[in-house]
């Protein structure tokens, strides 16, 4: 129904001088859904985010979440969403509190004491102790750093979160930690959420649903299961990983 869904992509195009990157996305994301997109890199994953987020202005197409258009009309749009950068993208010259309040403080005006406390309660839900707080990112591990990414995504109670490669350079076992945490954050808050990832473990433990991006288009998608019984060539070539098969890697 269409009432279900959050967000609702009809032919996206965005090019870039004569570089197509999306040629025709169509792609609805259900209410409260975990939609994973894969795809090799320059695919357009990215850009397809940028798009959603209103930072990037498509050539053509339509993006309606909540079924109204948001192409060209993204004032406020951005208080409804929160983002998982893939290499953190924390501030240096911040604090940890800092970091993961700053919407809080630049967007909500909110007073300084009142933001830490709420920064170091998100903390504790990431699996952050409070000493934490006060520290800055540069002394943090990488697995830290992307915890207190998530943190700051998700202290606005967001409706939709981007998770953007969230396990790159970390090590299985931390991966899979940060996995738990996206899947308890995002069911937490009930939060419809949209992740691209290179990583096909990560892909499995959050997907709901997952869709592959091929020469800016959405080429198949489907559960776990789906993806796991298809004949698709080019989303047999990417999960097993292998050089062989219709998609060609430009060396």
């Amino acid at each position: 129904m269409e009432n279900d869904i959050k967000i609702s992509i009809k032919d996206l195009h965005k090019s870039f001088g004569r570089k197509k990157v999306l040629d025709g996305v169509n792609l609805d994301i259900k209410k409260g859904e975990s939609l994973v997109v894969i795809g090799g890199s320059g695919t357009g994953k990215s850009v397809l985010i940028k798009c959603i987020q209103g930072l990037l202005m498509p050539d053509f197409g339509s993006i309606q979440i909540d079924g109204q258009e948001t192409i060209g009309k993204t004032q406020n749009l951005h208080l409804k969403m929160g983002m998982l950068f893939q290499g953190g993208a924390l501030f240096d010259s911040l604090s940890v509190w800092e970091n993961v309040a700053f919407s809080l403080l630049e967007n909500k005006h909110t007073p300084r004491n009142e933001a830490k406390v709420e920064a170091v309660r998100v903390l504790r839900q990431v699996g952050l102790a409070p000493d934490v707080a006060d520290l800055y990112p540069s002394e943090l591990s990488g697995g830290m750093q992307k915890r207190v990414g998530l943190a700051r995504a998700i202290i606005t109670n967001p409706e939709i979160i981007f998770f953007d490669e969230p396990t790159t350079g970390l090590d299985p076992i931390m991966s899979d930690v940060i996995n738990d945490l996206i899947i308890e954050s995002a069911k937490g808050l009930g939060a419809t959420t949209l992740t691209i990832t290179h990583d096909m473990a990560s892909a499995r433990k959050i997907a709901d649903r997952i869709a592959m991006l091929y020469q800016g288009k959405i080429i198949w998608q489907g559960t776990v299961k789906e993806m796991d019984k298809t004949d698709n060539p080019y989303v047999l070539q990417f999960i097993k990983g292998s050089a062989k098969g219709p998609i060609k890697v430009e060396i």
